[in-house]
């Protein structure tokens, strides 16, 4: 088991308007010794925007915005911005967040080159209503027990589900090109998809009907042992390592007292992403501190960003989606625990 060091809470709600609800699902970027934590902060009522702080090393904070850096500004993000993720791509920004405006959850993204002025670049996940999705997906994946089957239980989306989207969120890059393409995960319940393009002109209605006509080839990871067993998805933006890139993602176990979120880790091979080289049979770590237990969502630990001093990865999360809370391992032994249970050693034992 690798050893992980529960930090603590890092930042908490204020009496400002816009965070006075809770501040949680923070994304992360390093740049030299500052570390900027872009979070969500939610005033009363759930209405989420992006607000930013800086830190002095992976935990000393230096600086905090008084107001959101990003805000809703059109329909389709009227309700809300919500639990951003970032990392740089050559000299630009990519930060990537769940636009929501009342019934659709949708990825969205901002680009910036200073991390101070951010240019909204619109929904870059597909817009499909439910009858159009199972169209697409007739006869390659079970619909009605993965997908629809999933929000056919909750009773909100069950009564309006005609007038809804297809929800696809947890949407992240990774952080440079790979074979000359840019690559970012997403989340179509209850599993973790890969896109890979040239440029995001390429994301047409035609290449999403192509994709989610093939999801099942371009799913990347499945839901697998306990602690996941009811759906996962994409956390920090993936960590480029030499045995591959370190995927640090959440798993959902549903019980008869409510939804537990772990945090959980992965490794994809560095030229074909889409190929598992080893994951965790067992949550990286799991709610087991009062700020993880108890809030506005018990039982949660959500990681969103992570930053890497030396040998130490510091993963950030949104703890009972409440507070940002962070915790501390080594790298070096999260890889050699991970090549301890690589995929192809599972199937040969």
């Amino acid at each position: 088991m690798i050893q992980v060091t529960k930090e603590g809470v890092l930042l908490e709600r204020t009496s400002l308007d816009f965070e006075s609800h809770g501040v949680l699902n923070p994304g992360v970027i390093r740049e030299g010794n500052t570390v900027h934590l872009f979070y969500r902060a939610v005033k009363t009522g759930n209405h989420s925007t992006i607000g930013h702080c800086k830190l002095d090393g992976p935990h000393e904070i230096v600086s905090r915005e008084t107001e959101p850096v990003i805000s809703p500004e059109f329909a389709y993000e009227s309700l809300g911005v919500e639990d951003p993720r970032i990392c740089r791509i050559d000299h630009v920004y990519y930060l990537t967040y769940t636009a929501f405006d009342g019934k659709n959850a949708l990825g969205a993204l901002a680009t910036s080159r200073d991390l101070k002025h951010f240019e909204k670049q619109g929904i870059i996940v597909p817009q499909f209503s439910y009858t159009q999705f199972e169209s697409l997906t007739k006869g390659g994946w079970d619909v009605e027990d993965r997908y629809l089957g999933y929000c056919n239980s909750n009773p909100f989306i069950k009564e309006t589900n005609h007038s809804h989207l297809i929800w696809d969120k947890d949407v992240l890059f990774f952080p440079r090109r790979i074979n000359g393409q840019l690559c970012f995960l997403h989340r179509i319940k209850p599993d973790i998809q890969l896109v890979s393009v040239n440029e995001l002109t390429d994301l047409t209605v035609s290449f999403w009907e192509d994709h989610i006509s093939r999801l099942t080839q371009n799913t990347i990871l499945f839901p697998k042992y306990e602690h996941e067993t009811s759906y996962i998805g994409a956390g920090a933006p993936p960590v480029e390592t030499e045995a591959g890139w370190l995927l640090i993602y959440h798993g959902v176990k549903c019980t008869a007292e409510g939804n537990i979120y772990s945090a959980c880790a992965s490794l994809l091979d560095l030229h074909n992403p889409k190929k598992e080289l080893a994951r965790l049979p067992y949550p990286l770590f799991e709610p087991d501190q009062p700020w993880e237990l108890y809030g506005e969502v018990d039982n949660v630990c959500f990681p969103c960003g992570t930053a890497l001093f030396g040998d130490t990865l510091y993963i950030y999360y949104g703890a009972a989606d409440r507070q940002i809370a962070y915790a501390s391992l080594s790298l070096s032994e999260l890889i050699s625990e991970l090549k301890l249970n690589t995929i192809e050693h599972e199937t040969s034992s």
